[in-house]
């Protein structure tokens, strides 16, 4: 056994284990019907004879266990790092055996986490970027209009009635009517957007094409023939770049396009570094977590991992789907989704590791005035009150420990620069 696990054994007997059984009993004889007797009125040795003792097994234990686990926590002299669990050694009419393990924090060793000659990308912002950027920002701000003349181009959002016919007959989910095409989108089978390409308003049109060969499997790569009716051609028309723009994107000082292009490239270069820091940071950790030796318990592991999967599970429901729905969309058995979720768990499990025996080595505290400052500006940040956010980071220590754990990384960026 690992030096960071105890196991506690409790021995309930006696009188208390007879108490326990008593009310077992009392419980369980309110559900059960024996005949000649009205329900719940079932005498002690009567039921005993004809469910067994075993039968309050289990109702027992329940009330027993959290006195239990109270006497193992006084007994322990490890600190658990995750909850406690309890297994079943031995019971019988006369007692019950509970042991409790208690997994606490590994034993770790830290190496080098200072000065990791870790390479740090420069900053660097191209001209074809800060372009490619502004045509972003014209592309939002497009002004969708009705082509009256000409044909449909690429871009251009066509909008189409539609029928399909596969040997003869109309192709069942293969109509529409006024369906609004974006060429471009590949929303339909290959060599229809073409097709559609260089029609008029007005103009009908006989597509033949073939659906691929990874289709659905009644038609793939069966013939197909789509009837096309051309009703209207819309295009978007991007904004000059001018005063108006300017104003549309919230840049009241900027008169002309050069200082545009600044603009730009300052917002392209905030998010560029961001982005660098952000690697940089996970490849000091990566690093010095890799110079540290630890071993992760099973235990410590598995935690993590259903810590993981209820936050994915949280994730799902606002997308309003079920875990078991996503499994099976992705084909993915409980188990494989389990293993796949191991190595994320351990790298997070090392890092918290790496920054708690950091913060310990620096000394490096959070004191209450700062904490507090912390949650002023997160609340602020999130829109919500102080005290909303101290209840959703569940209390004041845990919030204290995540502002240590924040400025722990601002000490590992530092040293290593």
């Amino acid at each position: 056994m690992a030096k960071n696990t105890e196991k506690i054994t409790i021995k309930i007997e006696g009188k208390d284990w007879e108490n326990a059984l008593d009310k077992s009993f009392k419980k369980n004889v309110k559900e059960k019907k024996v005949d000649g007797f009205r329900k719940g009125a079932v005498p002690k040795e009567v039921y005993l004879k004809q469910f067994g003792v075993e039968s309050l097994y289990m109702d027992a234990i329940d009330s027993v266990t959290d006195k239990s686990f109270e006497d193992a926590m006084s007994k322990k002299t490890v600190e658990p790092v995750i909850q406690p669990t309890m297994d079943i050694k031995e019971v019988d009419k006369d007692s019950v055996t509970l042991e409790f393990t208690f997994v606490g924090k590994p034993d770790i060793k830290l190496g080098e986490y200072k000065n990791l000659k870790v390479k740090k990308e420069e900053v660097k912002i191209t001209e074809e970027e800060i372009l490619h950027e502004i045509e972003h920002l014209r592309e939002q701000f497009a002004e969708i209009r009705v082509k009256e003349d000409g044909v449909v181009e690429d871009r251009d959002t066509a909008v189409i009635d539609f029928v399909g016919t596969v040997d003869g007959e109309v192709l069942e989910g293969g109509t529409g009517e006024n369906f609004p095409l974006e060429i471009g989108s590949n929303t339909f089978i290959p060599g229809f957007e073409d097709g559609v390409k260089g029609m008029k308003v007005g103009e009908e049109k006989d597509l033949n094409l073939k659906f691929p060969q990874d289709y659905v499997k009644d038609l793939a790569g069966k013939e197909v023939t789509f009837h096309v009716t051309l009703q209207e051609i819309k295009t978007r028309v991007l904004p000059e770049i001018n005063e108006d723009f300017f104003k549309d994107l919230g840049y009241d000082k900027v008169t002309n396009e050069q200082e545009l292009k600044e603009e730009v490239e300052k917002v392209l270069k905030n998010e560029k570094q961001a982005s660098i820091d952000d690697q940089f940071l996970e490849a000091v950790l990566e690093k010095a977590s890799s110079n540290m030796e630890v071993m992760i318990d099973e235990e410590i592991l598995h935690d993590e991992i259903h810590r993981m999967m209820h936050q994915f599970e949280g994730q799902l429901k606002a997308q309003g789907l079920k875990l078991e729905q996503y499994l099976e969309f992705t084909k993915t058995t409980m188990e494989d989704f389990h293993k796949n979720m191991e190595p994320e768990a351990l790298k997070r499990i090392k890092y918290r590791y790496l920054m708690e025996e950091v913060s310990l080595k620096e000394n490096i505290s959070v004191s209450d005035d700062e904490a507090m400052k912390d949650a002023e500006e997160m609340a602020k940040n999130y829109g919500i009150s102080k005290d909303e956010l101290i209840e959703a980071f569940g209390g004041m220590d845990i919030l204290k420990y995540d502002s240590k754990m924040r400025k722990t990384l601002e000490f590992l960026k530092e040293n290593n620069k």
